[in-house]
């Protein structure tokens, strides 16, 4: 089910368990069930789709909007924007209702799944403003993990930015991606998250995409990326080559950019003696 695009993993147990999903005429009570190529598998009353092919797509989500398919207040969801002529798509993890960013979305529920593991060891990326004056010793130590309330957080890596009079803006990089695990952190050591900027999810980056928009990431890149686990997933390459081998800017791994450095009266004045000597 997940495969054919329905639902996630774990959607696809609920469904189950709710006695959705009939096979040969019998009703599904347990996920613990074996099916075969010609088993007559239906959902909802109607003929499970044959697997499609494993696709992914960059989404910009922005602040205001709920990951869910549903929403229990009511609130608006990011399916509830999406582009009609999509598939059915899933989240790969979640975004809250006021962070913003790159999102991955994917109509493989076995996809999602494998991307939201930690052990695939893919880093995210947060560009954060917090109120405050930041203190860059704690931040270093966040490098050891912190456990807060019982919870613990794993390694995060945060660098001070740029610092202003009352706020400051912070690059963040966790791996796990636990239930607002920023914001959690930020607040225990006392500073207020009051922007958060998903840029990156392993090595796709939200780049210059503007806010809303969806872009499918090229199968050949999907492939390269998911490296040896690539064959676990049903990815339909291009048939054409110069489309399959187009440079697509989701490939390229996001590095942390570097601090601002000031130059010195001393390196900006040889610099200008460097530039008028070779002018002669």
């Amino acid at each position: 089910m997940a495969r054919a695009g329905i639902s996630s993993r774990r959607g696809a147990e609920a469904m189950i368990a709710e006695g959705r999903v009939v096979v040969n005429g019998e009703r599904l009570t347990s996920p613990a069930y074996s099916v075969v190529a010609e088993d007559v598998i239906l959902v909802d009353g109607k003929a499970l789709p044959a697997a499609e092919p494993t696709r992914l797509w960059r989404y910009y989500k922005p602040r205001g909007l709920i990951v869910s398919n549903k929403d229990e207040q009511n609130r608006q969801t990011i399916f509830d924007q999406l582009p009609a002529d999509l598939p059915r798509l899933i989240s790969v993890g979640r975004l809250d209702l006021d962070t913003e960013g790159l999102l991955l979305l994917t109509n493989d529920g076995e996809l999602a799944r494998y991307l939201e593991l930690p052990s695939t060891g893919w880093i995210r990326k947060y560009r954060v403003r917090v109120r405050g004056i930041v203190d860059s010793v704690r931040l270093d130590s966040l490098a050891h993990g912190i456990s807060i309330d019982g919870i613990h957080y794993g390694e995060i890596k945060a660098r001070l930015d740029k610092q202003m009079p009352s706020n400051a803006w912070l690059t963040i990089a966790i791996k796990e991606g636990k239930n607002r695990e920023i914001r959690h952190v930020m607040e225990h050591l006392g500073y207020t998250v009051s922007r958060l900027i998903r840029l990156s999810y392993g090595p796709f980056q939200l780049g210059k995409m503007a806010e809303a928009t969806v872009d499918e990431v090229k199968p050949a890149i999907l492939k390269e990326q998911l490296g040896s686990q690539a064959d676990a997933f049903t990815i339909k390459l291009s048939s054409d080559p110069k489309q399959a081998g187009k440079p697509d800017n989701s490939s390229r791994r996001l590095s942390m950019p570097a601090s601002r450095t000031t130059k010195t009266p001393s390196q900006g004045k040889n610099e200008h003696h460097r530039r008028r000597k070779k002018r002669r």
